[in-house]
């Protein structure tokens, strides 16, 4: 994987747009280059709801989810750099990991809604 984002849109979606500091609920998936899954709310049974843009997520979120629709499904590979860095999270994301997510955008709320 080189050092940059990579954003590939699976299903474009037709709803609500993510913009900074917008509410989102999703579902997703995330795994190490060699497959290996260290995550997924699936597997949880519920979604995950973030602020974003704002520095709660990993940079590779904040970035990578801007523009997208709900309804969508996008594959983010999201650099170390833009993930956790040299820091280790959990017993699966080693320092300098390169991290893969799935992600399917569920809502989007607003201070408008």
């Amino acid at each position: 994987m080189n050092s940059e984002l990579q954003i590939s849109d699976v299903v474009v979606g037709e709803g609500k747009v993510v913009v900074k500091g917008a509410l989102i609920k999703t579902n997703y998936i995330g795994t190490l280059e060699d497959g290996t899954k260290f995550d997924s709310s699936y597997d949880r049974g519920r979604v995950f709801e973030c602020v974003i843009g704002t520095g709660r997520v990993i940079k590779g979120w904040d970035i990578g989810l801007m523009g997208m629709k709900v309804g969508g499904k996008r594959k983010l590979y999201v650099p170390s750099h833009l993930a956790y860095g040299e820091r280790q999270m959990g017993a699966y994301i080693k320092p300098h990991s390169n991290l893969i997510f799935e992600i399917e955008l569920l809502e989007v709320l607003t201070r408008d809604d």
